[in-house]
């Protein structure tokens, strides 16, 4: 709702701000002495962004102006720890005001102690004006750590483009020494200016723009795509020169006699084609991980997209309202290809499978954030999930997850469930030889994800999201590729069990994506103590975890049609 100030009492007048109002698509904007509205949100140490308390945890004051009621708009923000509180100040558009005192603080001893932990742990906070985040540091100490001060005075200079807020700078002043049994005048004022800024690009000042001024970012992707095409030549020309010795040694096999063949040294990947397509060991499992795999790789497509199109990081919490959404929606494609490929491979108990797939991703990732959410609630830190938004998730994962997910596993079952393999599979399992090709896999392993971690870790991609689409295309490509040699050794060694090979080839990139968390935890953050620990190594193992899946997927997908082209094109007797 919008409160208009003034006298309208023509017809005209109030239609023409309506009309205003409404070109606003959403946005807010401002009729001179509107109220404009200070949330804060969270405070907490400097050294960790995510460890997060609401601002009043600290006991800083609140100003003499009615609160305004505040509830989580979107699922995001409450998973996000979005703790908006109304400051208490009084700020209408285009008014200045100087210098104010609006509280005082009665420091106690207590109230010290935590402005002095606050302060020695670099503690600052966030605030919003009309969606615009502004930040500020609580306090600093002297050189020698011995005395403590407090910043008092908030300067806000805030610009406009017509009725419009398009640009919000804070400045600190007012440093007190901290001493019991005192009182602390917290004071503010408020300064208008008129910007040429866009307000479609307000947040450009936000993002880091000496991302395209370093020749090392541009070198660097351009690098990794030229590597990306040598490597899918080298491994294409080796595999065609390769194959093509193959099909030629196999065709004049097939022109000897019976004796002749039986004398001759046989070997190779054609000896195995009886068991080639025989199912996977544990195949309601591994059934599940592809198909939880290929819905992974929908959403991080989706969403980058729609990132690409829409600036999701000027709304608090809309990057990962999104990703719930479109996680929820795709939930047919989990169906779709983790049912299917339980058809194919003569599962039966489809329903359990159902549900395997269904809840794989939701329970590893909602049994990690509850268990750091008690945690949280023992540190009294806003990342606190609050009750009623885990009962929102559970019901997102009950009444839309599973039925789609069910629609999903019917439509693969019934539409591509049939095993239309080009050779039959033998009733009698072949013995499979002693030989080992574990160093050529070791090797080519290695080379990916080498390339896969310098890729991933190399480049800034909190905003340039077509960066991010360039390294998961990179991703994918190289690690078909390397999962498809890998196959190939494995066959031409006769060894028919490729499936968990493939998939666990490819998903190898998360153990080492979250060995170098370690690395940065401990050589790149100053982040300590049970809460941050707890929440850095738990979120990361579910992102590492979630990444080997859809690499593990994309990696058999991609193995999974070299291996049913190379022998359709032999003939089999």
């Amino acid at each position: 709702p919008y409160s208009i100030y003034g006298d309208m009492a023509s017809a005209e007048v109030r239609a023409f701000i309506l009309l205003a109002l409404c070109c606003c698509q959403g946005s807010e904007c401002y009729t001179d002495k509107e109220e404009v509205v200070l949330w804060m949100n969270t405070v907490g140490p400097y050294h960790n962004r995510q460890e997060t308390y609401k601002y009043f945890s600290l006991p800083f004051c609140v100003g003499t102006k009615k609160t305004i009621s505040h509830y989580h708009e979107t699922l995001g923000e409450a998973l996000q720890g979005v703790e908006l509180e109304f400051s208490g100040l009084d700020i209408k558009f285009k008014d200045e005001v100087m210098q104010t005192t609006y509280c005082e603080i009665e420091l106690d001893k207590a109230k010290r102690d935590a402005f002095v932990y606050a302060i020695k742990n670099h503690y600052w906070y966030q605030m919003y004006i009309d969606d615009l985040p502004i930040w500020g540091i609580v306090g600093e100490a002297d050189e020698n750590g011995e005395d403590h001060y407090l910043w008092t005075y908030k300067k806000l200079e805030i610009g406009f483009n017509g009725n419009r807020i398009v640009d919000v700078n804070l400045t600190s002043e007012g440093k007190v020494k901290l001493v019991p049994n005192t009182r602390i005048a917290m004071s503010y004022s408020v300064k208008w200016k008129k910007s040429d800024v866009k307000f479609e690009d307000r947040f450009d000042k936000y993002l880091d723009p000496s991302f395209f001024q370093h020749r090392i970012h541009w070198f660097s992707i351009f690098n990794s795509f030229m590597m990306v095409i040598f490597l899918v030549g080298l491994v294409s020309m080796i595999l065609m020169r390769t194959l093509r010795k193959d099909y030629a040694r196999y065709s004049k096999e097939e022109e000897m006699d019976d004796m002749d063949r039986d004398l001759g040294d046989e070997y190779g990947w054609k000896q195995v084609h009886g068991d080639v397509f025989r199912p996977s060991s544990h195949p309601m499992i591994f059934s599940s991980l592809i198909g939880s795999g290929c819905q992974i790789f929908s959403v991080s497509f989706i969403v980058i997209v729609v990132a690409m199109i829409e600036d999701l990081y000027t709304e608090r919490g809309s990057m990962l309202s999104t990703a719930i959404f479109v996680y929820a929606a795709t939930s047919p494609v989990n169906g779709y290809f983790g049912g299917s490929l339980y058809a194919k491979q003569g599962g039966r108990r489809w329903i359990k499978q159902m549900f395997i797939g269904a809840f794989l991703i939701p329970a590893m990732v909602c049994g990690t954030a509850f268990f750091i959410n008690f945690i949280a609630m023992y540190y009294h830190a806003s990342r606190a999930i609050p009750f009623g938004t885990m009962v929102a998730v559970c019901c997102i994962c009950l009444f839309v997850i599973l039925p789609l997910n069910l629609v999903g596993t019917i439509l693969g079952r019934n539409l591509s469930g049939q095993p239309n393999f080009p050779c039959r599979v033998n009733a009698v399992p072949r013995p499979i030889p002693e030989k080992k090709c574990w160093k050529w896999k070791c090797i080519v392993c290695l080379f990916c994800r080498y390339f896969i971690f310098t890729s991933f870790w190399a480049y800034k991609i909190y905003y340039v999201y077509g960066f991010m689409m360039l390294v998961l295309v990179i991703l994918c490509i190289v690690t078909v590729c390397v999962t498809i040699v890998c196959t190939y050794f494995l066959l031409n060694a006769e060894d028919y069990r490729w499936q968990w090979t493939s998939f666990l080839s490819a998903a190898s990139t998360a153990v080492y994506v979250y060995m170098y968390s370690f690395y940065y935890y401990f050589f790149k953050t100053k982040m300590y103590g049970l809460f941050q620990t707890s929440f850095y190594f738990g979120y990361m193992a579910v992102f590492s975890t979630s990444l080997g899946i859809m690499c593990g997927a994309v990696g058999y997908v991609g193995t999974s049609a070299f291996v049913r082209k190379i022998y359709t094109n032999v003939k089999i007797d």
